[in-house]
This record gives C-alpha cells, structure tokens and sequence, in this order.
C-alpha cells in the first residue's frame, strides 16, 4: 500500500509517501519538511494564525516537489494529521487532504498526531534500521514527550493503546521552551537548553521532581519546575550570571540543573511504568527525544529492556510518521468520509 501523509498540526507543513510492506516494514519513498521555526522566533513562540498562513503557502509546492501525481495515481490511501494541534493549523491539512480524497476517490485516514509520533519508531533510514524496528515487541510502554504533550501509554498491538498517565499541566517541551525564554535563549528553546547544559553542572541546583511521591503514580507536572527556574532567576538575575561571579550559577548550570530534574521525572515515571505493565519494548519518541541526555538515560536506566527511539530527523512533526500510523488505520479499513471530517485541536489518542 502507498500511503500519502500530510502533516499541519503546528509549525512544521510536511509531505510524505511512503510504501507499507506490512505494519512493521516501511519504505519512505519521500519525505518533505517547510519549517516556519524562523518566522515564529520573531515572536519567541508559535502564532496559530501565522503558521496557517504560512501551511497555505507551501502545502501544494510541497506536494508537487513529492511528485505526487495531480490525478492521485499511484496513491492508495491519503493519512492526514486531524488532531490535536493549533486549530488554524489543522484545517489547512485536513481540507487539502479531504479535497484530495474526494476528487481522487481515494479513502482518508485522520489519524492522531500521538499515533503519528509512535509511528515514527518504527520509521528507519537504512536496511539494517528496518530489522532493528522489527525488534518493536508488544506490550510496550510508550513515552511520548513533545512541546504540546507528555503521556504515558502501553501499547498493546497496532492500534491499541491504554493511558498510563499525562501532563495535567505543562508537556516537558513546553518546560523546557518556557525556561529557555526566561534565559533568554533563542526560540526553539528546548536545543538550546540541551546545548548549554553540555557546559553546566547537573548537581548544582537542586530543583524540584514535581509528582514523585506516590510511587503508583504516573502522571506528570512540569509548571511547578518551570517556576521554581523563575524563582530562582529572581533571586539570582540574568545580569549577575551574565557576570560569572566566582561561586555562584551561570546560565549552563541553569540549563543543566533544570533539565536534570525534568528527565529524572521522564525516567523514574517510565520505570514505574515499566515495574507495573511488565512491557517488552520501550518507545520513547516526540520532539523531545532527540534530547541526547534523554536518550543516553533511558538506555542506561532500562537494560537489558530494549528501548526504541525515532531517528533523529523523524523525532519532530513530520508526514512520514502520519503515513505510517495512516497505514496501521488503513489496514484495518478504519478510513473517514472526507465530508464529515473536521480538526479536532484536543482530540484524544485513548
């Protein structure tokens, strides 16, 4: 099956066409990424409105750059990202891809974007990437870390997923981007983070483990440690650690510090997940995976559990994932009438 995935939920307007062997086996035929990351940096975040604009302008050069065909021949199945995201955003994917449908007469799949980011595990850019992938065994715990969302699932076959537990306030990358404006730092924050915190110390301010009490509990909060980064600013102003006064913090320790105690957080919960759920795989994939510190803790902490991650050019919003989670949907004919669908910004995974 060749599948045409079309991805709009944020900042990202990407095109991809994949071929799908069976639910594990992907072939990425092409893959095409617009970033607006330059033009939201003048605003030091991300402007729904802006970002549709900007969907409209690139989605069709985009989708001929793929050398999709303008009959839709070739094309088997057409897999859209209709949620969650920024609402403006949405829609620009969703009414190309149901207009696509309709005039092709090709079935639509609306799949979820979280769907999407566990598929990208499963993504690979090599034929050894592709027996490594097919390593992926069910049940796995799925940590999914990105700026708008941070929840725990247990994936238990394609398709079939329960929540462990979720952000009740801040997603991690949404952390992490914060606590970079309050630094100063260049938008996206969350690369920026990572890459100062390579200089900083990690133990030398303790900041807090938000939710670590009850042992049983798994879901997350990461507002409680972006003002506790804040608060600490406050107190310490940029100024002073601009100067470097000999004993205090810089802007690296800052950096380090913080993103210490959130990924002790993203460990520890996982580990409870895992102690509970007894899973044979872990997936971990979002933007934030392609946080190296993550990656090396996470393998560290859960041999010999093997734990999966996207490659690092799919661990952002991309079509390639939505295409494979638009295969996974499409195998079992779960497909949508194009005139009925709508972007659903808050749609839900479970």
């Amino acid at each position: 099956m060749r599948i045409l995935g079309i991805e709009t939920s944020c900042d990202e307007t990407s095109v991809a066409i994949i071929r799908n062997y069976d639910n594990r086996s992907f072939v990425i035929e092409k893959s095409l990424i617009a970033s607006q990351a330059a033009k939201h940096a003048e605003y030091g975040g991300v402007v729904p409105e802006v970002a549709a604009r900007c969907h409209v302008d690139v989605v069709f050069p985009l989708l001929e750059a793929a050398g999709v065909p303008r009959d839709g021949s070739g094309v088997d199945a057409i897999a859209v990202t209709a949620g969650p995201g920024l609402v403006p955003a949405l829609r620009i994917g969703v009414e190309v891809a149901k207009t696509l449908s309709w005039i092709w007469k090709k079935p639509l799949v609306a799949v979820n974007h979280m769907e999407g980011h566990i598929g990208s595990a499963f993504l690979h850019s090599s034929p050894q990437g592709e027996d490594y992938r097919r390593g992926i065994e069910f049940p796995a715990v799925c940590l999914l870390v990105s700026g708008g969302h941070t929840e725990l699932l247990l994936m238990k076959n394609f398709c079939e997923y329960e929540l462990l537990g979720r952000t009740r306030d801040d997603a991690a990358g949404e952390a992490f981007d914060k606590v970079a404006k309050l630094l100063g730092l260049s938008y996206p924050g969350g690369p920026e983070i990572s890459k100062q915190a390579l200089q900083g110390k990690r133990d030398l301010i303790n900041f807090p483990r938000p939710m670590m009490t009850d042992p049983k509990d798994l879901d997350f909060s990461f507002s409680g440690l972006k003002t506790a980064v804040a608060v600490y600013l406050h107190n310490q102003p940029l100024p002073a650690l601009e100067e470097g006064a000999e004993g205090g913090s810089s802007v690296a320790d800052i950096c380090a510090s913080f993103e210490q105690a959130a990924i002790d957080v993203l460990v520890e919960k996982t580990r409870r997940a895992v102690e509970q759920n007894n899973p044979k795989s872990i997936i971990v994939s979002g933007g934030v995976s392609a946080n190296s510190f993550l990656r090396e803790e996470m393998k560290n902490n859960f041999a010999p559990l093997p734990v999966f991650f996207p490659p690092l050019e799919f661990t952002g919003d991309n079509a390639a994932m939505i295409a494979v989670a638009g295969a996974w949907r499409a195998s079992r004919k779960d497909f949508t009438d194009p005139l009925k669908l709508e972007a659903d910004p808050n749609m839900r995974l479970v």
